[in-house]
């Protein structure tokens, strides 16, 4: 995918990117079940407000942990004006670029089978087409090229709302058999029944929604490709900081308010939930931003840069092992100290940690 990768000599700007990749990367490889072990070692039980946000909202509601997806499609926003531009430099153009993105999206949707569609079952009956989320990342990349390809910036932004604005139309206005207009249940809504429509028994059978949320997926990486545009504008870094966490802050604003008439909703990635969500992955990069490109305090940044520098390499090697690296460890020691349980899982995860870091010195970089 362009722009997980960082280039040999790298502008400085990309490393507050790098390192809020892997930081959300941390998360979705174990550091979810480190840190909530480490906290049950001294509160225990936990109170429900802070359990909740290590799990998804059921199904109305926002919580942390339904950041993680939200801000890996973002953060591949963030990386394309950087990557495609020097892309398009290249002999070829235009042309070439396009035949490139055409064979990622491929590997990518293919991936997205294989990790969590079955794909090596051989199961025609088990089979899932569209189901993960480098699956969603490959739908909202493709869209994201083509806008940034052929619409100047102001109609860049007018592409993001109308995505935005048309599939809250879509979803609240459109009529589900059986149903009506402005279902919005986790049977029954017009996502849910186009994803059953077309998808039929290749669908994976849980509450998300993927085919008419692309729409939405999209959304959420153009709203990154602002973010890129901000920190490669030629705007002081303060101003750049400002910009990112204004944004932010109207994103949020918007999502909430927006919400009140189309539900914040992670499982079909509702309007007002990109909103929110994006309001959130503007804050972040402009913490990120803000303490290590504007600061200059990039030495405990090295650790997530290192996770985030094969982010796709270290996200379809946990999944292919079946479940997160350190989520095995602690069902099977769930009855012992959550102190032990996190102290393992810590271990794993360092072991983990320690092949991405060779890979990195090694310049290994897994990348399409």
């Amino acid at each position: 995918m362009s722009g997980d990768i960082p280039e040999k000599k790298k502008s400085k700007r990309l490393v507050s990117i790098d390192a809020l990749r892997g930081f959300d990367m941390f998360w979705i490889i174990g550091g979810g079940d480190i840190i909530e072990q480490f906290i049950k070692a001294v509160w225990n039980p936990l109170p429900q407000a802070v359990a909740r946000q290590f799990e998804h909202a059921e199904w109305i509601g926002f919580t942390a942990w339904d950041m993680i997806m939200p801000l890996f499609l973002f953060i591949v926003g963030a990386s394309m004006p950087f990557s495609m531009s020097g892309y398009l430099k290249e002999t070829g153009g235009r042309k070439l670029f396009y035949r490139r993105l055409a064979k990622r999206f491929i590997i990518l949707f293919i991936l997205g089978i294989a990790i969590q569609g079955n794909l090596f079952k051989f199961d025609p009956a088990q089979l899932h087409l569209y189901c993960n989320t480098l699956q969603a990342i490959a739908c909202g990349y493709v869209v994201a090229a083509v806008v940034i390809l052929n619409l100047r910036l102001v109609w860049q932004i007018a592409a993001c709302v109308a995505l935005l604005a048309g599939y809250w139309a879509l979803m609240m206005l459109v009529p589900v058999p059986g149903y009506g207009a402005g279902v919005l249940e986790p049977s029954a809504n017009l996502a849910l029944y186009i994803d059953e429509l077309i998808l039929g028994r290749f669908r994976d059978g849980t509450p998300y929604t993927w085919i008419l949320s692309s729409m939405t997926f999209s959304a959420t990486v153009l709203m990154g490709v602002m973010s890129g545009y901000i920190i490669k504008s030629g705007n002081k870094p303060a101003a750049r900081f400002w910009m990112l966490a204004g944004a932010g802050l109207g994103c949020l604003a918007a999502g909430y308010i927006s919400g009140i008439w189309f539900p914040i909703i992670k499982h079909i990635w509702s309007s007002s939930f990109a909103l929110c969500a994006g309001g959130w992955c503007f804050l972040l990069l402009a913490a990120f931003y803000g303490i290590i490109d504007i600061a200059g305090l990039k030495k405990w940044s090295f650790f997530f840069v290192v996770i985030g520098s094969n982010a796709l390499f270290v996200y379809s090697f946990t999944e292919f092992m079946g479940s997160y690296i350190t989520k095995g460890i602690v069902i099977v020691m769930e009855t012992m100290h959550p102190a032990v349980v996190a102290g393992v899982a810590l271990s794993a995860f360092g072991a983990l940690w320690l092949l991405l870091y060779i890979m990195y010195r090694k310049e290994i970089f897994i990348r399409v």
